[in-house]
């Protein structure tokens, strides 16, 4: 199945027309499943500047009812594994693409800023941390979405959004792309449209009610956070790509990403980073504390100065940081451990919010795989102490979360690493069209307030799919 003779990885410029950019090129082979899009959109927060684009990997590791199965897509053969889901992915990636050589004419300087090149790309939903943790089953698990879908990609393309030039990245067997051919077998698919109304899952004498268990609970000492989430879906018909399109150019997130599924899509603009892992550096930049944007400048300005002074929210998101800070020590060096950037605000199209940022150094013995296990999910959207928190969501959520509050990552050949938390992100089935909203309880939350925040997490993104309501 594998050797040990090193992979020749071909790194190039693409040439082609000036009208066309990655999108476009995107466009070309969105239908084909596992065919993924990561965007910074061109948003400039966390650094974004890069876009990356993976088709037809040669594997996907899938996790699905409690097993882990390796699909080979090459010869259509599967096989289960007996190892934890994302140390699968680990012992494939090594297997397949552990021993590379790099042959390019471009500038050394060049190849070492573009990420990825080639790797590891996919989801984990938040159901996965049941591969990890004991946890209640009480959330109804409606959809077919798997908990995990990884894919090995032999080859992308990445795209510099600053100057607009777009490299080509390949395994050298595998032949380079011709970029007419794309252009010219491409589909355009129906546009996007709602065919229902957004329904909620909780109304909001239900969602108050779930406050106030949860209040129970805190008053307890079970817990100090928890963060409670509602769910809205509708009918829908036609292009999911379409969607995604209308919502990114709505939303300039920069941790943007499409993702198709089998079964499934996932259109995701999150503003909020998980891990990043580049050399032995690993980063962090929870969110915690939101208030809404306003088309006039004055009261934007009071609504932001408002997240900066509100006590509760400094309070909820220190509590996450140090949270995340104990994850990140679990496989960080000692005392590398540091929150360079506390309460720091950034202002996206729907929403101001407070982020704050922690970084460590990765210890020798530790890779970046283990950092995202032994951190898995995000304890930004689960609260603290976390397994408490995440026993009690799946008490009150009615249903699963699937992808919401999972990640997005991608792992490449030199061991860069990003991924995404899954907020503000959608997830199709069946011509159904799913998004989340939530946020963080603590004792002096109050309930009308808490479930208010929800809907202006969502006014970005309801309203601008429900436009298109026939």
């Amino acid at each position: 199945m594998f050797d040990n003779l090193p992979k020749e990885i071909t790194v190039t410029a693409l040439t082609c027309p000036a009208s066309v950019n990655l999108h476009a090129l995107f466009e070309c082979i969105e239908s084909s499943p596992f065919s993924v899009l990561f965007d910074s959109a061109q948003s400039r927060e966390s650094n974004a500047r890069f876009n990356i684009a993976v088709w037809a990997p040669a594997f996907v590791v899938m996790a699905e009812h409690g097993r882990t199965i390796i699909h080979d897509q090459m010869t259509g053969k599967c096989s289960q594994s007996n190892e934890k889901p994302l140390q699968t992915v680990s012992n494939l990636l090594q297997a397949h693409l552990g021993h590379f050589s790099i042959n390019s004419e471009l500038a050394a300087e060049t190849i070492s800023a573009l990420p990825f090149l080639v790797g590891a790309v996919g989801l984990c939903s938040y159901d996965l941390g049941r591969y990890y943790e004991q946890l209640p089953s009480h959330a109804l698990n409606q959809l077919s979405c798997p908990d995990m879908a990884i894919g090995i990609y032999e080859h992308a393309l990445i795209e510099d959004s600053v100057s607009g030039e777009i490299f080509e990245c390949r395994l050298s067997t595998r032949p380079a792309i011709d970029v007419q051919e794309w252009l010219n077998r491409k589909i355009t698919q129906p546009s996007f449209s709602l065919r229902s109304q957004w329904q909620a899952n909780l109304s909001q004498s239900e969602y108050t009610q779930a406050l106030n268990k949860i209040n129970d609970y805190l008053q307890a000492g079970d817990c100090y956070q928890v963060n409670m989430a509602q769910r809205f879906c509708a009918n829908y018909e036609g292009s999911e790509w379409d969607a995604y399109l209308k919502l990114q150019r709505q939303n300039r997130a920069p941790f943007s990403v499409f993702m198709r599924l089998p079964d499934n899509c996932v259109l995701s603009i999150s503003p909020e980073r998980f891990l990043s892992v580049n050399q032995t550096n690993v980063e962090t930049k929870p969110i915690k504390g939101t208030r809404p944007r306003y088309t006039d400048p004055a009261q934007d300005k009071e609504s932001s100065e408002s997240l900066l002074n509100a006590d509760k929210d400094r309070a909820e998101n220190l509590m996450i940081v140090d949270l995340l800070r104990n994850d990140l020590s679990k496989h960080c060096q000692p005392h590398s451990v540091e929150v360079p950037s506390l309460f720091a605000l950034e202002s996206y199209a729907a929403v101001h919010h407070l982020v704050s940022t922690v970084k460590g150094k990765l210890k020798s013995d530790s890779s970046a795989w283990d950092l995202l296990a032994g951190a898995f999910p995000g304890g930004s959207i689960t609260g603290a102490p976390k397994i408490r928190a995440m026993q009690i969501i799946d008490e009150l959520e009615p249903h699963r979360r699937h992808v919401y509050c999972g990640s997005m990552l991608y792992m490449g050949i030199r061991g860069d690493m990003d991924s995404s938390i899954l907020i503000r992100t959608l997830l199709t089935e069946n011509n159904r069209i799913y998004c989340w909203a939530g946020g963080g309880i603590v004792l002096d939350s109050d309930a009308a307030d808490e479930y208010q925040e929800t809907l202006d997490k969502v006014s970005k993104i309801l309203p601008v799919l429900g436009e298109m309501h026939e």
